[in-house]
């Protein structure tokens, strides 16, 4: 009887370990899962038929015991050796999948291009300088007083409600514009002056089709003796044509700015629409390009500029609204949304 069992359970032992050898492919785990259950736990094979111990005597319980014991350990052991394997040989594949041979070339990468925004101030530069333009850089964070006070806005003036202005610590702004570069260069180079001052601005807008609360504008600014309203007009004139490629449109009207006097505003005609109004250009037909018009007397004397003998004019132009007419883009806030899709297109 005692034999007969220990037969039993090696023919136990025997399919287990067939069936372990044969656990392959993505579902081994879960098989040799499925045989420790089926023969080592407490209702598996091996304690079920432990369970003729009681019918034999000391000695047949004993071989028959030991036997079993032996069994379990040895499959245990099997299915351990077998986990391992299947874990190497994984890690074995991944490896392999992951070789690098470096004598095989990289990965090639996409060529970026500039932002459509950058790539019309780049050439705004151009355009600037080939008119006898210099083209200077200033500070983003910049102090109330070439932000304001200098262009004629004392503290508590209205127009800087109109500005809408970040504050930062201490005695300074996110420059709401590049106007302030105006009293820096005079300062610094004195009369007769052509320069422009490109850059980013910042002003707490509500964000629509038309407006952004971090933008780009080019301030122009010409000193000279006998600078007149038709000088600027004509500048404003050369520039958008060779920027857009073709005769424009545009108009003047008057504007209140507190550092021109007289003051102005340069639309330009929507070029979405073609003039007959749409959501951009407010069903106006007209987008405004920039404030302008001739420097005030006060903003010369800040300069250090004799106003008595010198004038001059200044404009400051929207660049994302000239890259809006440029491209015909209908909405300024996809220019700074970081969207791939749409940047694609400007290469």
């Amino acid at each position: 009887m005692s034999q007969s069992l220990v037969d039993s359970i090696a023919r136990i032992e025997a399919k287990a370990r067939a069936a372990i050898a044969a656990a392959t492919g993505a579902d081994a785990l879960e098989e040799l899962q499925r045989i420790e259950r089926a023969v080592l736990d407490k209702g598996g094979e091996l304690n079920q038929i432990l369970r003729g111990l009681k019918d034999l005597d000391a000695a047949g319980r004993r071989d028959a015991g030991q036997a079993a014991n032996e069994s379990k350990e040895r499959l245990a052991a099997a299915l351990a050796e077998r986990r391992r394997a299947l874990a190497d040989g994984a890690i074995a594949a991944a490896l392999a999948a992951e070789r690098i041979d470096p004598t095989q070339p990289g990965p090639r990468r996409a060529p970026g291009h500039e932002h459509p925004v950058k790539a019309v101030m780049r050439e705004l530069d151009d355009l600037f300088e080939s008119m006898g333009f210099t083209v200077v850089d200033g500070p983003e964070v910049e102090t109330d007083f070439f932000n304001f006070e200098a262009l004629n806005i004392p503290p508590n003036h209205p127009a800087r409600d109109a500005q809408d202005t970040f504050y930062v610590e201490g005695d300074n702004v996110l420059r709401t514009h590049t106007s302030g570069m105006q009293v820096r260069a005079m300062r610094k180079y004195g009369a007769p002056l052509r320069l422009v001052a490109p850059g980013r601005v910042f002003r707490n807008e509500t964000q629509d089709a038309g407006h952004e609360h971090t933008f780009h504008q080019l301030e122009g600014l010409m000193v000279d003796e006998g600078i007149s309203i038709g000088h600027l007009k004509g500048v404003l004139e050369q520039v958008l044509a060779r920027l857009v490629g073709g005769e424009v449109r545009t108009r003047l009207r008057p504007h209140y700015f507190p550092f021109v006097e007289p003051g102005l505003e340069l639309d330009f005609q929507c070029r979405i629409c073609g003039g007959a109004g749409c959501s951009t250009c407010k069903r106006t037909g007209w987008i405004e390009i920039c404030g302008c018009g001739m420097v005030h007397p006060k903003v010369l004397a800040a300069g250090n500029v004799d106003p008595e003998k010198y004038s001059g004019f200044a404009f400051g132009l929207g660049i994302d609204r000239l890259t809006m007419m440029r491209h015909a883009i209908p909405d300024i806030r996809w220019l700074m949304s970081g969207d791939l899709r749409f940047l694609r297109q400007f290469k």
